[in-house]
């Protein structure tokens, strides 16, 4: 049976977009070291990322931009990328499992497994994969808006961040329906 993971990053900060990727690994293979994007150093991510995609069976990864999470809202946005990614997968897996407690609507049998990330190896290569591509993401971010430090807090509401924010007012990539951006913007 050929199982596809699925986890998204980018949920929590107040600027960037949230991107999901779905990862098939190949059941005769075994990657050392995989674990929740969380608890790896940066290093380590884009090592194993390399490994993951070289290794696996399929993979895929989607972002959702920023104003389509102001849109939708940024669970529904986090659904649309999941969902996306395991869609655009180029082999069909014959099973989902999405790290959290919802799934999309999609044609595939699948579970929601809170915190999925710890336990299924498939979904900790998929929210390693996600979190190497957003972070990279925000990098190059900061260099267009030096202002808020993207590199460091990569979105977050750090103090950092909401200091900058209220100093600057948010950017074009900031989320304007999260409460600390919509906050200064109304200030």
């Amino acid at each position: 049976m050929l199982i596809a993971g699925v986890d998204e990053v980018g949920r929590g900060p107040l600027a960037g977009p949230v991107i999901a990727a779905a990862v098939i690994l190949d059941p005769n293979l075994k990657i050392e070291g995989l674990k929740d994007s969380k608890s790896l150093s940066a290093v380590k991510r884009k090592s194993l990322e390399k490994i993951i995609k070289e290794s696996s069976l399929s993979w895929n990864r989607v972002s959702v931009d920023h104003k389509t999470v102001d849109s939708i809202n940024i669970l529904q946005a986090s659904l649309l990328a999941m969902k996306k990614a395991v869609l655009g997968l180029d082999v069909k897996p014959d099973k989902a499992l999405f790290d959290g407690s919802s799934t999309p609507e999609i044609c595939i049998p699948c579970s929601a497994i809170i915190k999925g990330d710890e336990k299924y190896e498939s979904i900790m290569a998929a929210s390693i994969i996600a979190k190497v591509a957003r972070d990279k993401y925000m990098v190059e971010l900061d260099k267009k808006y030096p202002n808020y430090v993207f590199k460091l807090n990569k979105g977050y509401p750090t103090k950092q961040h909401l200091k900058a924010l209220k100093l600057y007012g948010p950017c074009d990539e900031h989320r304007i329906t999260f409460k600390p951006v919509s906050s200064v913007i109304k200030n």
